[in-house]
């Protein structure tokens, strides 16, 4: 079959695999305050106002955790799929599985029925978003593997806006319906047919239709993986080098089989795999031994402190916070603006990213977004009060209200809280952990870090509702605290990965080099981004003295002591 070779459409196809992710985001943050969804899965009885109360705040919590706990299943056993089938047959599987997932949530008729569902739609999404990474770190070129693997989170932001959208012109005819003028780039022409049709819709189609149309990015991911190559390092694990050189041809030579980049990466490549060759299949015990330990723990990390930054979580419960904060049912355009700002925001780091590198874009994310938390948990403290029956807050976890100047200062700090994740821990936290690994690793040890990812969204997305219920503005003083101990964390361990080659990257790790740390490797905080370098190399602009002396920090050979 003719495959494609332009690493930004590969990147493009593949990333759908995030937009699953972002399309549960929305869809499940976007109707839990709708009353159809409460009335349809009310265990509460009515308020005063004769409107449903909807589940409770642990319900609720295990509702919106049964993804990510199905997530985080999906990412253990990802590692075993893609060792054994491929890197891009791993992800036509996850497709599937979200296609059946969404069917389930969709016809939904009751709370178990919504939970089993959702645990479906998490099995695809702990796999995709395990294995979507590996995939383009494994085809990607090194001055732009930041870019495309950044793509994954971006790619989610449209379709989250899109369905939060849909989700909200379906309410109820009490609720003025009108479709917002500021879509987001190619969702301009969805959203506008959406929108038209779906404001003719009441009851139950308010949550069933954006459940539904979940099930159409699965189906263009299945579909699209069929032009994509498969992963050239995995190709020569297999030990089919036609395939590999092939693909490395077509998409670093640009067809060109001569290149010498391409013989470059393909020697490295061959001489990996047959170091590896010599040591037995990779086990998840190998993975905590002293001289793989480090790595495992950064890569594990950069995934659960990307969680307990508390993005994902308030992206769930935004609504929550915009009613706290007076805006009252009237919540489609403030929350559209978040997530314009997320799409908007993460554009910059899917254009520098590389440039600027991992470690100095962590670091800035966890300081501004520890100080935008510590304001907002200032202004609740300071100025909110208990709610009155006159404020028709519909859940408990609603437990604050603030109108005037402070509530819109609350809600400039929650901009301002989104605008400093999506440049920095969003895509970075996907970018980073596949390329500390060697090849023998990668799987297993992506899986393995993209597990504690969705262990973490699931604890939180179910510790959220009864925390803002039962400690209520301490919440954001939860999360400040866990920025201000990633920012150190990221300082003094996390080693720079850009403008790299993935085998090189293994010599960061090699603590028997002048000046390392045992177990270390490389002090973190004396790692270089060395991106122009790298540029040269792929362009052959490099100098007869540089291509016999080598280039980079490391040298591939190093491999060897991984």
């Amino acid at each position: 079959m003719w495959k494609i070779g332009n690493v930004y459409f590969i990147a493009a196809i593949a990333v759908i695999g995030g937009a699953l992710f972002g399309f549960d985001i929305s869809s499940m943050s976007a109707i839990i305050s709708t009353q159809p969804y409460l009335c349809q899965f009310n265990s509460l009885g009515m308020n005063e106002n004769g409107e449903c109360r909807g589940p409770s705040s642990n319900t609720q919590g295990g509702i919106t955790a049964a993804m990510p706990a199905g997530s985080w299943l999906g990412a253990l056993v990802s590692g075993f799929v893609s060792d054994r089938f491929g890197r891009k047959t791993s992800i036509q599987v996850g497709s599937i599985i979200w296609i059946i997932g969404s069917i389930i949530v969709c016809a939904s008729v009751n709370i178990p029925m919504l939970i089993v569902g959702r645990i479906i739609n998490g099995l695809s999404v702990g796999i995709c978003s395990a294995q979507v990474p590996v995939y383009i770190s494994e085809l990607a070129p090194p001055s732009k593997r930041g870019r495309l693997v950044g793509l994954q989170q971006w790619a989610s932001h449209p379709l989250r806006h899109i369905s939060l959208s849909l989700s909200f012109q379906v309410r109820p005819a009490f609720v003025n319906v009108t479709c917002p003028n500021a879509a987001i780039t190619w969702g301009i022409a969805i959203l506008f047919f959406i929108c038209y049709g779906s404001s003719f819709l009441k009851g139950t189609a308010a949550f069933r239709l954006p459940w539904g149309i979940q099930m159409i990015p699965g189906l263009l991911l299945f579909l699209g993986l069929l032009f994509l190559p498969e992963s050239p390092r995995w190709l020569a694990k297999k030990d089919r080098w036609d395939e590999s050189l092939a693909v490395l041809t077509l998409v670093h030579g640009h067809g060109d089989a001569n290149s010498p980049w391409v013989a470059k990466e393909m020697a490295e490549i061959r001489e990996m795999v047959e170091f590896e060759r010599q040591n037995s299949d990779v086990t998840y015990w190998e993975l905590i031994k002293p001289q793989y330990i480090n790595r495992t723990h950064i890569g594990i990390f950069t995934q659960i402190w990307s969680q307990l930054t508390g993005m994902n979580v308030m992206m769930y419960y935004i609504t929550y916070v915009f009613t706290m904060a007076g805006l009252g049912s009237d919540i489609l355009l403030p929350s559209g603006i978040q997530f314009i700002i997320n799409v908007v925001m993460t554009v910059p780091a899917l254009l520098f990213m590389d440039r600027w590198g991992r470690r100095p874009t962590l670091l800035v994310g966890a300081f501004l977004m520890c100080l935008f938390l510590c304001v907002n948990a200032g202004l609740f403290a300071v100025y909110s009060r208990v709610p009155r029956p006159e404020d028709n807050f519909t859940s408990e976890s609603e437990s604050m209200a603030v109108t005037g100047a402070p509530s819109k200062a609350i809600i400039a700090m929650t901009y301002l809280f989104v605008a400093s994740y999506a440049p920095t821990w969003g895509p970075v936290s996907w970018t980073y952990p596949p390329e500390l690994y060697s090849l023998r690793h990668r799987g297993k040890a992506v899986s393995l870090a993209t597990s504690a990812n969705w262990a973490f969204n699931f604890a939180l997305a179910w510790f959220v509702p009864p925390a803002f219920a039962q400690i209520t503005w301490r919440v954001y003083v939860v999360f400040a605290v866990f920025c201000f101990a990633m920012f150190w964390h990221v300082f003094f361990i996390f080693p720079e990965t850009s403008g790299k080659t993935l085998e090189e990257i293994a010599g960061i790790f090699d603590d028997t080099q002048p000046g390392a740390i045992r177990f270390l490797g490389q002090p973190a905080w004396k790692t270089k981004n060395t991106r122009q370098q790298i540029v040269r190399a792929e362009r052959n602009q490099l100098t007869e003295e540089e291509k016999l002396g080598g280039f980079g920090d490391n040298n591939v050979s190093t491999e060897h002591k991984a």
